[in-house]
């Protein structure tokens, strides 16, 4: 028996990784700087991030809310593929989510905070149809 990944599946990998994006994005730069210049530190990462302010602190909200979101987008997948839901439309709509996600990032670093509102709500509702793909 052949298995291999849906584009889903894909996606839900991705999503895995937005986290970790964003937290890169709020280090960008400061890991050369030394810590007594504000530089990051390894040490004490957590009351590193809390300091940070503008684009940084927004990087690190940014991560804390794709974490937030990815349990929810994770159990939708799966669902809908125990439920047999037709995979293209599940491949379509968990693509959309990870575009959707991947500009609500940008919005929150671009500081546009009502644009990003509207792609959250979007994202979250693109998440809903995933959950009910399968719903006979």
């Amino acid at each position: 028996m052949t298995t291999h990944f849906t584009l889903a599946y894909w996606c839900v990998f991705v999503v895995a990784l937005l986290p970790i994006v964003c937290a890169g994005a709020a280090k960008w730069g400061k890991f050369t700087t030394p810590r007594r210049d504000g530089g990051f530190d390894n040490d004490n990462p957590r009351a590193w991030l809390a300091r940070q302010t503008d684009w940084r602190a927004r990087a690190n909200a940014a991560q804390a809310n794709s974490f937030e979101a990815m349990p929810f987008f994770i159990g939708a997948v799966v669902i809908a593929h125990q439920l047999g839901a037709y995979q293209a439309r599940v491949d379509l709509l968990a693509a959309v989510y990870v575009v959707l996600r991947v500009i609500y990032i940008l919005m929150y670093l671009a500081n546009l905070a009502n644009l990003r509102s509207v792609v959250w709500a979007l994202a979250l509702a693109v998440n809903v149809a995933i959950l009910f793909a399968g719903y006979h």
